[in-house]
């Protein structure tokens, strides 16, 4: 906001006063980005130095955050933000190990839901934990003592995100959806939009759907927790996360019963 304070006047009209700057998650399944039409609002009408207000502020973003997010410029204005592989290790980390942006309450009926969006959501839920426990049982993966009876998993060790090159180790077709849907869904836990509406049973489920996916095509046991040991981690680590997505949707959202088990 202090970099577009020449358009600090403009940006009023433009409701970007509060601090609020429009963005929205793209869909590219090989990345994870976010894309703002900003410059496109703080051009003239015609559009005709959005190309040129689009690059001033990719350059500020780019020299003050290059670590964090990749920034190009898309005509005929749009800025897109791409999250680097460091930072997406280091925000699954904060939600298996550290686990401070999610919360979950504790008035849900412990009782399973029929219903046909709801009952997906609590099945592959219980699929995580039963395969987290499992994993734990053979010393794959060290869980917090704590979580394998209250169900808020976590490990108890740093999970290895990155190779040796620093990129994502997930970068199959069905990960990289899941780990999508995963952000996705965080976001609007963690900072909804108040100018639009949820649908929690289907968000539920398209993550329950992106989940079983993963868990198809990605294997962990056998060949791989022989041969690739620490690809096996990273895909438990995935667990572990979806396994607290789901679990807070369900408590918080739809006010039903996560099961551990089914």
């Amino acid at each position: 906001m202090n970099f577009l304070s020449d358009y600090t006047n403009r940006g009023k009209t433009l409701c970007i006063d509060d601090g609020k700057i429009p963005l929205y998650q793209g869909g590219d399944i090989e990345e994870v980005l976010y894309i703002s039409s900003l410059a496109l609002r703080l051009s003239t009408p015609d559009n005709s130095k959005a190309m040129e207000i689009a690059c001033e502020i990719a350059a500020h973003l780019s020299a003050e955050c290059g670590e964090i997010f990749r920034v190009k410029i898309v005509p005929p204005g749009c800025i897109y933000i791409e999250l680097t592989h460091l930072t997406l290790a280091d925000w699954l980390h904060s939600i298996t190990v550290v686990n401070t942006e999610l919360k979950s309450i504790k008035n849900a009926d412990s009782i399973i839901n029929t219903d046909k969006l709801v009952f997906p959501i609590q099945y592959s839920h219980a699929r995580c934990c039963s395969l987290l426990r499992l994993a734990h049982r053979e010393g794959l993966i060290e869980l917090v003592d704590n979580s394998l009876n209250v169900g808020y998993f976590q490990s108890a060790q740093s999970i290895p995100w990155l190779d040796d090159d620093q990129k994502l180790r997930l970068h199959q077709p069905d990960e990289v959806r899941l780990i999508h849907q995963l952000v996705k869904v965080v976001d609007d836990l963690v900072y909804p939009d108040a100018r639009s509406s949820v649908n929690w049973g289907k968000t539920g489920l398209k993550l329950s759907q992106a989940f079983d996916n993963f868990w198809r095509n990605c294997r962990i046991w056998g060949e791989v927790k022989i041969n690739s040991r620490e690809l096996a981690q990273a895909r438990l680590g995935l667990l572990i996360a979806t396994q607290l997505v789901l679990r807070s949707v369900l408590e918080t959202k739809l006010g039903v019963f996560a099961p551990l088990e089914l």
